[in-house]
């Protein structure tokens, strides 16, 4: 689930965006789990086979009859991974108060993007349809060219659930709608969202490592790291049911708003939001270490 770390005063390239747009990214199969090869130029057929394990004939598709060279890719998505994917989508809207959105091309692909369609929206129907209604709260299926459309132009507050490629695409175009790749969380959560796995999702900054190696300082974006910091702490604190700690993880992503929101910021949020000064990443952590303090001595 990746999320923009919204502040006030960094501008968006979609300014009608007023609320998150969450990407939840299914994180198996698709591209990432496939295989692929080159077709060389005397063409001829790709087959799509699949033997069953139980004994059964096999059973075989033409996919295409090519002349020339070219290229053939095959993927795959198992039932049992969608059903948990669609179920951590379901709870995470619930826990956000957010309606849950999926997006696929099921006109194309009726089998693979079907399985998602179906599985989602049966899931949808026998566990989670009265709790959403209760609490407000929607679950739809669209085209993914439209729900693409319609996130460009709603305010945001919505859960974006999307296939592995999908969602690997879309995070990133959120992210940098809502004013940079560096205000991003990044988490991931399982069916039953007792296990969370946090990170800053943006990557590596080798560059600014090395000039900090060699005794330089440098500014350093940290939010998305402290967000990763934060988000697990939260989580710990719902699990042991222990207020005072979510409390504490609050606290330190306000300190990070409070600080970049009165104009103390990093290079590349001081560039974003038009102004000429900027701290280091010291200096920084350290404006957000006081505004912490203040904080938790109310």
């Amino acid at each position: 689930f990746r999320q923009p770390i919204i502040f006030k005063n960094i501008p968006r390239l979609v300014p009608g965006w007023k609320k998150p747009i969450i990407v939840a990214r299914h994180a198996y199969g698709d591209l990432y789990g496939g295989a692929d090869m080159t077709l060389p130029p005397c063409g001829g057929k790709v087959l799509l086979k699949y033997v069953p394990g139980d004994g059964g004939p096999p059973k075989e598709i033409e996919v295409c009859h090519i002349n020339g060279p070219g290229a053939a890719l095959g993927i795959f998505n198992t039932e049992d991974s969608v059903q948990g994917f669609a179920r951590s989508c379901m709870n995470f809207g619930l826990e956000r108060g957010f309606p849950v959105y999926l997006g696929t091309k099921n006109t194309e692909l009726e089998h693979y993007d079907g399985l998602f369609r179906n599985t989602f929206q049966r899931i949808y129907e026998k566990e989670f349809q009265k709790v959403f209604e209760k609490k407000g709260i929607t679950y739809e299926h669209r085209m993914v060219d439209e729900l693409a459309a319609f996130a460009i132009k709603s305010s945001g507050g919505f859960v974006w659930a999307c296939k592995n490629y999908d969602g690997d695409v879309q995070s990133d175009m959120v992210a940098a709608g809502f004013g940079s790749l560096g205000l991003m969380s990044s988490m991931l959560l399982t069916p039953d969202g007792r296990t969370v796995l946090t990170e800053a999702a943006h990557g590596t900054v080798t560059r600014h490592f090395r000039e900090h190696q060699a005794g330089r300082e440098t500014s350093t974006n940290p939010v998305a790291l402290i967000f990763a910091w934060t988000r697990a702490i939260y989580y710990r604190g719902l699990f042991d049911a222990t207020p005072e700690v979510q409390k504490f993880a609050a606290a330190l992503e306000q300190s990070c708003a409070a600080t970049i929101e009165s104009g103390n910021m990093t290079r590349d949020l001081a560039t974003l939001a038009g102004s000429s000064t900027w701290l280091t990443t010291r200096q920084f952590l350290t404006r957000v270490k006081d505004a912490l303090d203040r904080s938790l001595a109310v």
